[in-house]
């Protein structure tokens, strides 16, 4: 698996953005940054604005709609005015907005998903699509829209379980996505301890410069399952340099393949025989 359409986006979800770290997004190729209307206490857009200045318009930027003060919300009225609401704040339409976690309100996706829909129609958004957190609720509703999605969003890497990762790639199939992109690659924490144990090495093709560990768990993530854009969260720029990196790094498409079989035989998430293939091969 080649890295020559693989992407990653500076996520702000755990990490405002600041000047420095966008600056250096620049430097290493990195133009797209993925945030949300609740992002930041509901102040990340304009936080995204204050901190990028005039590097904004060098950006793609993706933004999600769903969460408002309170709570959940797909009621599409609302979703239309938050995306409204989106680009007056950042001075542009985003280039693409999210149904935000819809597997809270299965029922609604249709609905919001034609929001979205005449949003972009409207000239409010270049594209749309779903970014979900836990895809399964959302397979028995997902063929009632009318409308497909530009992007699907889901978790990647080798924390997802396997029955996630199952229902991620059905729903994709079934909305007819015109592409999916990953979010969470190292599960919100890239130095848990639960790494420390899984030998990602043996996922790389051979004859390759050496990675690190954090780059080999990223360039598996656009694999598992198949994404060509990935959300890091980080607020240093040399933690960005080495994950722009990850990019060009190619796995090998037989080991993901017994991976992804193990993860099936236990129909449960990484079990005892899944990071067996990640120690032993």
């Amino acid at each position: 698996m080649r890295g020559a359409d693989r992407r990653i986006a500076l996520g702000l979800y755990r990490t405002g953005p600041t000047r420095p770290v966008l600056e250096h997004a620049l430097e290493v190729g990195v133009t797209a940054v993925d945030t949300a209307y609740n992002y930041g206490r509901y102040e990340g857009h304009r936080a995204l604005v204050k901190a990028a200045g005039d590097l904004l318009d060098r950006f793609e930027v993706s933004t999600k709609v769903g969460y408002f003060p309170g709570g959940h919300d797909l009621a599409p009225a609302r979703l239309r005015a938050a995306v409204a609401e989106a680009g007056e704040v950042l001075g542009r339409v985003p280039d693409t907005v999210f149904v935000h976690n819809p597997e809270h309100d299965p029922d609604g996706l249709p609905a919001a998903c034609e929001a979205l829909a005449a949003c972009q129609a409207d000239g409010l958004c270049r594209a749309w699509g779903v970014a979900t957190w836990n895809p399964a609720p959302l397979l028995r509703v997902a063929t009632r829209a009318e409308v497909r999605p530009d992007v699907l969003m889901v978790r990647a890497g080798l924390a997802v379980p396997g029955p996630a990762l199952d229902a991620a790639e059905q729903l994709g199939l079934r909305i007819a996505a015109g592409e999916v992109w990953g979010m969470a690659p190292f599960a919100g924490n890239p130095s848990d301890p639960v790494w420390s144990g899984l030998d990602t090495g043996v996922f790389l093709e051979p004859g390759q410069e050496p990675v690190s560990s954090a780059q080999a768990r990223l360039a598996v993530a656009f694999a598992v399952p198949a994404v060509s854009r990935i959300a890091v969260g980080t607020s240093r720029p040399d933690h960005l340099s080495e994950l722009a990196a990850a990019t060009s790094v190619e796995i090998s498409s037989d080991t993901v393949r017994a991976y992804r079989r193990l993860l099936r035989d236990r129909a449960g998430g990484r079990g005892k025989e899944a990071a067996h293939v990640a120690h032993d091969g």
